[in-house]
């Protein structure tokens, strides 16, 4: 292997781990004081979100080392409302997990960094206060 072929092959394996190290799981809330009481009713639920981002620098190659902007904002407040009143709710918990973006982030390949797709779930979960 000449050394072309070897910088070549570093700068790839560099930007395989980059990709591979952005799927995780993240979590938006969480309440640390669990109540307990027998008037609650649970709520759950997870939906698939597309969680994509785009350069801010949107020149190809380039755009690996430039900082990416969500193309969708996702915030908490958008699923637990879907359990009731944000005033009635305890033991939130709001949770994005992106392993499907660690698949997906081919594309940021084929893209030359410029966009990448990421296909994330949002899980939600919320106890509500009967009132």
């Amino acid at each position: 292997m000449n050394k072309l072929s070897r910088s070549v092959h570093s700068i790839l394996a560099t930007l395989a781990v980059a990709v591979l190290a952005s799927g995780c799981a993240t979590t938006l809330v969480a309440d640390e004081a669990k109540v307990a009481d027998d008037n609650l009713a649970h709520c759950s639920g997870s939906e698939s979100v597309d969680d994509s981002s785009v350069a801010v620098l949107p020149i190809p190659v380039v755009a690996f080392f430039t900082p990416h902007a969500d193309l969708n904002d996702i915030k908490a407040d958008d699923y637990l409302k879907k359990c009731g009143d944000s005033s009635h709710l305890v033991n939130r918990r709001v949770e994005v997990s992106r392993a499907g973006c660690v698949p997906a982030g081919l594309t940021r390949i084929i893209t030359l960094g410029i966009w990448q797709w990421c296909p994330a779930t949002v899980s939600y979960e919320a106890d509500v206060k009967n009132q």
